[in-house]
């Protein structure tokens, strides 16, 4: 019939192309060969669009004016095209077929859709394709993933696959595997750090030794401190003294092989008369000692040991020979530690300090011409060697300037050193000491006189009275002899600038009884000068 209109079949309406479709110019009835496979049902339901009347392309055949080209496939040998994939397309309970004879010369053949170029079309515009795939196998997956209405000239497969199967596992298996290794770092920093920190804390993971030099038996130089030490400290002893109200700490030394031993008086003074006194050598070794003699006046004492050999005097020096800055070394037992080394420098000399009056009359009072240094003294270094270069004794240290007083020097005070030390010279105490050893008691050089010791004025005067409203100067005494009159000002001794009452008898205390001494006065405005020779009185 020919009325204008395309012939050949009409196409259904889907919304896209259904597998296992016959080919374009292929009546729907012809019934499927052996090499083809029988068409499924087609879904039934509405049409997505109206009937075209007139057939338009893509949903109709192929017009006029778009031939299809020809394809060309394998043919067997009496002719019939064969589909490269029609016995793996063939349904799995499919009914045999008899072979049917090769259709018409005029239907063209079906292209195959693994020969088919990459998005090629037919003549109509409609994307070439192969049989769909049978019961119980996959779809084509260029059928599942076309989109007719998607962007055209894109392809008709997606790259890769699927989306929501392997590309999401890979994710997270990469995303395991990560947090996979990062836990195994932080446990193996954990593992590192803990073992690190043990090596640390332990030594390493072998013995550690250190170098060290070896031990060496070299003397020290004579006159370094360690060689001074080494030969004085054998001679050094600790006194431990107790009595019936008091006790106390002390040092001494040892003045010749009979057991002889200088300290100072306030040292053995809580002894008593019936205290007990106890000394300690620098061997560890231990003696009773007995009291010899004492003298408060110059703070001196003697005592002795008996029954002990060995004993190894300290030599003596000569305070005059002295000068300020010489090095010194102290020894003794500050707070009861024996054998303490100390070393400084001497100071300044002929320093005037007076210690002691805890009695309150005065009788406890010690004047001396002292030796300063800065070798630390603290309580317990009393009664011990100074000693210069040579381990000789050059004074005997007696007191310490207290900070917390500020009252002047204190003998036997509790505080600290504060590079304010005062010793006795060993010449004075060399003298004290025969005495004390000869006799049992020391003498004391007097001129004869009573000091006003509330004068304030620069000077030493003599006093308007004396003891018991007697006379201030001595009948036929030293000063009487020499001219010196109640009220006189004293203001030098051989040269020396006196400027108090308490120097006064410090500097006449530096010398012997029997000694000529020039003295230098003021007497109404008037400077005079006097010569006179010591007196001597017994001390106490």
């Amino acid at each position: 019939m020919d009325d204008g209109k395309p012939t050949g079949p009409q196409a259904k309406w889907w919304s896209r192309p259904t597998t296992g479709r016959p080919g374009r110019d292929e009546p729907e009835s012809v019934a499927p060969t052996a090499a083809q496979e029988p068409q499924p049902a087609r879904p039934s339901g509405p049409p997505l669009h109206e009937p075209d009347a007139y057939s338009t392309p893509p949903y109709g055949g192929p017009g006029p004016w778009a031939p299809a080209p020809p394809v060309q496939r394998p043919t067997p040998a009496h002719g019939t095209p064969v589909p490269p994939q029609a016995a793996s397309l063939a349904p799995p309970q499919a009914t045999p077929v008899p072979p049917q004879s090769p259709p018409p010369a005029s239907v063209p053949p079906q292209s195959s859709p693994e020969q088919a170029p990459y998005g090629s079309t037919d003549g109509a515009g409609v994307p070439l394709a192969g049989p769909g795939p049978g019961p119980g196998e996959q779809r084509s997956s260029q059928w599942l993933q076309y989109d007719p209405w998607g962007a055209p000239g894109q392809p008709l497969t997606q790259v890769g696959p699927a989306a929501g199967t392997e590309p999401g596992r890979r994710k997270n298996r990469r995303g395991g595997a990560f947090a996979g290794a990062l836990l195994l770092a932080l446990v193996a920093s954990g593992i590192g750090g803990g073992v690190g920190a043990y090596i640390e804390r332990n030594g390493g993971l072998t013995t550690v030794e250190l170098p060290q030099a070896s031990r060496t038996t070299t003397d020290r130089a004579p006159e370094s401190v360690a060689g001074i030490a080494a030969s004085a400290l054998p001679s050094v002893v600790t006194l431990h003294v107790s009595g019936t109200a008091e006790s106390g700490t002390g040092t001494g030394f040892v003045l010749d092989s009979r057991g002889h031993i200088l300290t100072n008086n306030h040292v053995v003074a809580p002894a008593g008369s019936s205290g007990d006194i106890t000394v300690t050598f620098s061997s560890g070794e231990t003696a009773a000692a007995e009291l010899v003699g004492k003298d408060s006046g110059y703070d001196l004492a003697v005592v002795r040991v008996r029954g002990v050999s060995g004993l190894k005097p300290l030599p003596l020096g000569n305070s005059e020979n002295v000068q300020v800055g010489d090095p010194v070394v102290a020894i003794g037992a500050p707070f009861d530690l024996s054998n303490t080394v100390t070393s400084g420098i001497i100071s300044a000399k002929q320093r005037p300090i007076t210690a002691g009056g805890e009695k309150g009359d005065g009788s406890d009072i010690s004047y001396v011409d002292a030796l300063q240094t800065d070798a630390p003294i603290n309580p317990g270094n009393s009664g011990g060697p100074l000693v210069d270069t040579q381990a000789h004794v050059i004074g005997i240290n007696s007191a310490i300037r207290a900070a917390d007083s500020g009252k002047g020097t204190e003998r036997g005070g509790q505080s600290g050193s504060i590079g304010l030390g005062f010793a006795i010279p060993i010449n004075q105490g060399k003298r004290v000491a025969e005495e004390l050893i000869n006799t049992g008691r020391a003498t004391h050089p007097v001129i004869g006189v009573t000091l006003d010791m509330k004068f304030t004025g620069d000077g030493a005067k003599v006093g308007e009275k004396g003891p018991e409203d007697g006379p201030a100067v001595t009948k036929d005494g030293p000063a009487a002899k020499a001219g010196i009159r109640s009220g006189d000002v004293i203001t030098a001794v051989q040269g020396q600038r006196v400027h108090s009452g308490e120097e006064l008898i410090v500097k006449i205390r530096a010398h012997r009884p029997g000694d000529r001494l020039e003295l230098r006065l003021t007497r109404g405005g008037k400077e005079l000068s006097v010569t006179l020779t010591l007196g001597s009185a017994s001390g106490t």
